[in-house]
């Protein structure tokens, strides 16, 4: 059993062994407030209707300072085997959604499209020798591998590299930093200098940024006594691609939710699944394929209300034999965007898990 793992750059916290596990995270939620439960960990799924992945670990270990691991195994060969939609279909899917958004009276104002990829390795992977891969390429991210099992998938591991925190509290203290709007890094600085600046001006992404920003600040205003948001994103830079974040902290109300209560609350943001968040939600499951964990939510919450979550982004989900993985990405489409462009975005955004793998994305058709 895989048990929990979150490696963030200044903490390491490890779930092992099971008390109890918890598919409807509101039960979770309770046992932390009867004080059944010391702490729960685990995953929520995309779709908040389905079954979570969440345990009441016989132990949770926290470490301060970033996750060193020791000398890896070489990785066994991996390679894509098959897309999810096919890069064309995706780029038709994108095409049609951006009709959609420009339709007069249009209700749906961005809607996150998804897409993914299936690679087999040539022997097991080792979900924590995976994790600390991510580790060494991505020593900034988020990196994490959670046991499915509680929500039903038998052995099957949720791993990842996230540069996006959902949401953290300590105390009444409660900090936040989502992400949206997205571009590619350039080889050359001067060229990745100028694709910073072209992202931090760009209407169209500055817009789909401030649909997130402001959906959080509504959601999280009835809880907090305080709240604080910047007037403009700053710029986030990950191995693979720019971008837009803004740092929000709050401090709440008495009596303060938990952890697990706000990354329920907030979850989905419009950052993994659009605007109107409801609306948007409808779309994604009935016009895609199952997303599983993707876009969903990681993270741990100690019965005094503490914890930390993140989003599942740049993820995989590996199977119980570690012979195959499926890897996910998406971007946020509006009315002004470009599916060549956003073909391309999820292209880059999959060679974080990928890269990692040694494993290259096929490139996407001319």
């Amino acid at each position: 059993m895989t048990g929990f793992l979150l490696a963030r750059p200044d903490s390491v916290v490890r779930g092992t062994g099971v008390r109890t596990t918890h598919r409807d995270p509101w039960q979770a939620v309770q046992a932390l407030r009867d004080g059944n439960a010391v702490a729960i960990a685990g995953a929520l799924p995309f779709d908040p209707r389905l079954p979570a992945a969440l345990v009441e670990p016989v132990q949770l270990l926290h470490t301060a300072g970033p996750w060193r691991p020791a000398a890896l195994p070489e990785l066994p060969r991996v390679r894509v085997v098959d897309e999810t939609p096919s890069p064309a279909e995706h780029h038709d899917r994108v095409a049609r959604l951006v009709e959609l958004l420009t339709e007069p009276g249009a209700r749906l104002r961005k809607v996150v499209a998804a897409r993914s990829l299936r690679a087999e390795a040539d022997s097991a992977l080792d979900p924590q020798v995976v994790a600390a891969y991510l580790l060494i390429r991505h020593p900034q991210a988020n990196v994490f591998a959670v046991d499915l099992g509680p929500a039903g998938r038998t052995g099957a591991t949720l791993i990842g590299a996230s540069p996006e925190t959902l949401v953290q509290r300590r105390g009444r203290a409660v900090w936040l930093y989502p992400l949206a709007g997205t571009l590619p890094r350039r080889a050359d600085p001067a060229a990745d200098t100028a694709q910073a600046d072209l992202l931090a001006t760009s209407a169209k992404n500055l817009a789909e940024h401030a649909f997130v920003v402001d959906w959080i600040a509504e959601r999280l205003a009835p809880v907090c006594a305080e709240l604080s948001v910047p007037g403009r994103p700053e710029l986030v830079g990950t191995r693979e691609v720019w971008h837009l974040g803004t740092p929000i902290r709050g401090v709440l109300r008495d009596p303060a939710p938990s952890a697990l209560e706000l990354a329920l609350l907030l979850h989905p943001t419009p950052a993994v699944c659009g605007t109107p968040t409801a609306d948007a939600l409808e779309y994604i499951t009935a016009h895609e394929e199952d997303r599983g964990f993707y876009g969903g939510a990681v993270g741990w919450c100690d019965v005094g209300g503490d914890g930390s979550w993140v989003v599942a982004i740049r993820s995989a989900e590996l199977a119980a034999d570690g012979l195959s993985l499926r890897a996910y990405a998406g971007g946020g489409i509006v009315a002004d965007s470009d599916p060549r462009a956003e073909l391309a975005e999820t292209t880059t955004k999959l060679g974080t898990l990928l890269g990692a793998l040694d494993c290259a994305a096929p490139p996407d058709p001319e």
